[in-house]
């Protein structure tokens, strides 16, 4: 480490440069100037929505070696105008959690231990479930001759982090399905 002269102070820089309201170079340190934004070492950068309440802030997601690094209110967001709550501040902890479960746990019924699945044999199997039991609860028409065309053996029920948007697809979704229980959190 270099040995601080009394030329080095703030006021004598100040009066020795070109900065004569003290307000720039000379009462900036070495320190100062060698110092980084965190995001300066970032690959990339994605914009995403906050995942934790329906108010939707958007954000600016940063990822150095595959991993998220960083985790800033976006500016350009009419909502929250690069605004986060202290919980959507701290999300990076949700993405890089150690305690995050990234394959897909599956226990069979009546087992008392969880296994493994592949994406594609989980997403199957609930395309299988979800077919099913429309096909077995289908109420083409009442009683009367009533046209029904619904199955009351389906319903959703999202929760408050999922956004309008999400929440109209879904509920398209399943109304195109014949389920009429569609609920979120954010309604009740």
């Amino acid at each position: 480490m270099a040995r601080i002269t009394p030329l080095d102070w703030p006021v004598l820089r100040q009066f020795r440069g070109g900065d004569r309201t003290g307000r720039g170079t000379a009462v900036t340190s070495a320190r100062t100037r060698a110092t980084s934004s965190r995001t300066d070492s970032a690959d990339g950068m994605a914009e995403s929505v906050c995942p934790y309440c329906a108010v939707g802030c958007s954000q600016r997601i940063y990822t150095e070696d595959g991993r998220v690094s960083h985790i800033e209110g976006n500016p350009n967001s009419p909502v929250s105008r690069g605004r986060l709550c202290p919980k959507g501040a701290a999300s990076e902890q949700l993405a890089n959690s150690y305690l995050r479960e990234t394959k897909v746990r599956y226990r069979r019924p009546y087992a008392t231990d969880w296994e493994d699945l592949d994406l594609d044999t989980a997403m199957d199997m609930i395309a299988d479930r979800f077919l099913e039991a429309r096909r077995k609860h289908w109420e083409d028409e009442d009683e009367h001759g009533h046209p029904l065309r619904r199955t009351m053996g389906i319903a959703s029920l999202g929760g408050a982090t999922i956004d309008n948007e999400e929440n109209y697809l879904i509920k398209k979704f399943f109304t195109a399905a014949g389920a009429i229980q569609i609920e979120n959190q954010a309604r009740i």
